[in-house]
């Protein structure tokens, strides 16, 4: 059975990141020590009890339902931020690894009467595009370090009162499928899942008071555990806009184990449809909102199967993935974490809550031209009445995979409308809106938008005409990539050099010909130092126009000149790459 391909936010790489990191750190023979042995109190005993179909999580004999979010802060912040996740009527938060480091997260954890799902990282977790591959059938290295590594932290930690229970890997069984495919792809798939199997038996001989589970994404997985896994004590999903149908998948899989939802919230990347520039549209915050809010709801509604959730996500980065799913991203409070915990049955009758946005839409999306102003536009409001401030951000995630946002220029209109100044770099980009009440509170709408080159009158002289070039590459992404692809009029091809520096391109105009205007289209890969030079008979040369400090993006360049030949002569690259342009425009008024 094979699980179709799915596009995972970038928080799974991020999470397969540091993970990777510590697991290599600890193999590499890094010194780690061992925290000293301490008297620890005799942590609570946790067990899966009940039969087929009425089970229960019990805490020291008490019945536990899992009201829980996935952590995100770094261990140094643990005491800052735990009496928030208190406060919102969580009593579990999740990770997803465990090492040398974790003493001081389970500690602020247990001073605040919470309970941690601890994580073990497997290669390669975090679905598509995250973790290194490994082979399951061969490399008994690899598993023999984990076999050892796992139990080790098990038996550090099983007397801390701030464990709930052991879970072994994140989503490989997704994730293999992009190291193998066909039937070395299922055989991976059962050596795993068996593995899987030998680390719970090996956590249960070190520690028989807390359970042992493993997460995977979506219940595509559950048939493999339900083959290899017999030792696992229960089932674990990452779920987001499918999570209200894990029931009927449950039932209908003839399952014998309970399960617990370890990351959950509104739809993902992978699962909404794409907007009018092709990129995945993002829910608004109200949608986001009522997404936590019916996740809880149907976590709720498996009543002695479902063990409960560990919704997705107690962050604070302030990033492509943080704005989606983080409900405080840079600290600050959104209507998401507001329906978490309303959710999760605390108080929020004194709470100060955050602006919300409506009908944010850019004016023209599919055109926006590159370094010129356009115009977005909402409606804002705040249930509050608190005075807004507002800031405008761009995200080139589609551009060039990059998460971090940056700062925009923009006016205020006063009316709703916000003057936004455009990058110069072509693409779909997305623009955020901003607001903050002043009391720890923010909404935050997206929007994509696709740069495209200015408009430049009169007649572009190089379109069509032959193009040569000191180099080209025949074969990287989207090539062959020959001088002709940048006097073709299409922004969809370009010209790509070796990756070194003094490379040049030139257009053949025919006849000796009088030109005003030189626009580049550069790609990501562009010329820091160049310059613009024309030719009687291509061998003579004289230079029109110098650019010493290149950023990229579009260079419109109002030259007065004239010549059969035009040539950009490049000699410094601003990036490790070759010089790229999509285009190469001379043009005569």
């Amino acid at each position: 059975m094979n699980l179709p391909p799915l596009r995972r936010p970038p928080r799974a790489r991020r999470r397969a990141a540091t993970a990777r990191l510590a697991t290599a750190a600890l193999l590499a023979g890094a010194v780690v020590a061992l925290p000293a042995p301490a008297a620890h109190a005799a942590g609570s005993v946790v067990k899966v009890t009940g039969s087929q179909g009425a089970w229960q999580l019990t805490v020291d004999g008490a019945p536990y339902t899992v009201k829980g979010l996935t952590w995100g802060p770094s261990v140094a912040d643990a005491g800052r931020y735990m009496p928030d996740v208190k406060s919102m009527g969580v009593n579990t938060i999740r990770t997803w690894g465990t090492d040398a480091t974790t003493k001081p997260l389970l500690d602020s954890a247990a001073a605040h009467g919470i309970k941690v799902i601890a994580g073990f990282w497997l290669q390669p977790g975090g679905g598509p595009g995250s973790g290194g591959c490994v082979d399951y059938l061969t490399d008994t290295a690899y598993k023999n370090d984990m076999l050892a590594e796992f139990p080790r932290w098990v038996a550090e930690y099983k007397d801390h009162e701030g464990v709930l229970m052991w879970n072994v890997g994140n989503e490989s069984v997704l994730g293999l499928q992009n190291c193998y495919s066909g039937e070395a792809l299922e055989r991976q798939r059962d050596a795993y899942t068996a593995f899987v199997n030998e680390i719970a038996k090996k956590i249960k001989a070190v520690d028989p008071d807390h359970p042992v589970t493993s997460s995977d994404a979506w219940t595509g997985a559950w048939p493999y555990y339900k083959k290899n896994a017999p030792d696992l004590d229960l089932y674990a999903i990452n779920s987001y806009d499918a999570v209200c149908d894990i029931r009927s998948t449950w039932e209908q899989g003839g399952y014998d184990k309970p399960y617990i939802v370890t990351e959950g919230g509104p739809a993902g990347e992978w699962e909404v449809p794409d907007d009018v520039n092709g990129v995945p549209e993002e829910p608004t915050d109200v949608a986001k909102a009522a997404g936590y809010k019916s996740a809880w709801g149907c976590v709720n509604g498996h009543p002695g199967v479902s063990l409960g959730a560990t919704l997705f996500h107690y962050g604070t980065e302030y990033d492509f993935g943080g704005v989606w799913f983080n409900l405080l991203p840079a600290g600050q409070k959104r209507l998401s974490y507001y329906a978490v915990k309303e959710a999760y049955g605390a108080s929020t009758s004194g709470d100060n809550t955050p602006p919300v946005i409506s009908g944010f839409r850019v004016g023209n999306a599919t055109a926006v031209p590159a370094g010129r102003t356009f115009r977005v536009s909402a409606s804002v409001t705040d249930p509050d009445g608190d005075a807004l401030s507002h800031q405008v951000l761009f995200s080139s995630k589609y551009v060039d995979d990059s998460g971090h946002l940056t700062e925009a220029a923009f006016t205020d209109r006063g009316d709703g409308t916000f003057d936004v100044t455009a990058p110069d770099r072509l693409g779909v980009w997305k623009v955020y809106l901003k607001s903050t009440d002043g009391r720890g509170n923010v909404g935050i709408e997206t929007a994509s938008f696709k740069v495209v080159p200015p408009p430049v009158g009169g007649t572009n002289l190089a379109l069509g005409r032959p193009a040569t070039a000191s180099s080209f590459q025949p074969g990287s992404t989207g090539c062959p990539c020959p001088a002709a692809n940048a006097v073709d009029g299409s922004f969809d091809t370009r010209w790509a050099s070796d990756w070194s520096d003094q490379q040049w391109i030139q257009v053949d105009l025919g006849a000796t010909t009088s030109f005003d205007h030189v626009q580049l289209a550069w790609e990501a890969a562009y010329a820091k130092r160049y310059t613009v030079q024309t030719s009687q008979n291509g061998q003579d040369w004289t230079t029109v126009h110098t650019e010493t400090a290149g950023n990229g993006g579009i260079d419109d360049i109002q030259v007065a000149a004239s010549g059969r030949y035009v040539r950009v002569n490049t000699s410094e690259r601003g990036t490790p790459w070759g010089n790229s342009l999509y285009e190469f425009g001379v043009y005569r008024n």
